[in-house]
């Protein structure tokens, strides 16, 4: 928590704290990661985009999730970032985010799956991989 540089090719996990809860406070002008209850399994033929909700962006609180790729699989794990200089309440099993699934015309030539892809089949939160 106390780095004083976030390196993503040196990413030390001992940055992170580990929490549990029904709520949790993200401190002012910080983030926290936090995984789907979902285990998706994305077929060939599919892209996901996923957009934060709007209570939670008028609060502030900026949902990020990467696209889920053709062929990719596991839990999603979300970045939820803290805007304001105000800790943050947010809640466990409610929704802060919705799933947009884009039908492609053709197959994709490469999938996530056929890349080897470093978070093919991630469980729970994931921390950044090199």
């Amino acid at each position: 928590i106390n780095n004083t540089v976030v390196d993503p090719k040196l990413f030390d996990p001992k940055s992170f704290a580990d929490f549990k809860g029904d709520v949790c406070i993200v401190p002012p002008n910080s983030f926290v990661l936090a995984t789907s209850l979902e285990y998706f399994r994305i077929p060939r033929e599919v892209l996901v985009i996923c957009l934060g909700k709007s209570t939670y962006a008028r609060c502030g609180l900026v949902v990020n999730v990467t696209p889920l790729e053709p062929e990719w699989e596991g839990h999603v794990t979300i970045e939820i970032s803290n805007t304001t200089p105000l800790p943050a309440k947010i809640y466990a099993n409610e929704g802060i985010a919705q799933l947009i699934f884009l039908q492609a015309a053709e197959i994709c030539e490469t999938s996530y799956k056929d890349k080897s892809g470093k978070y093919q089949a991630q469980r729970g939160i994931t921390l950044p991989r090199m």
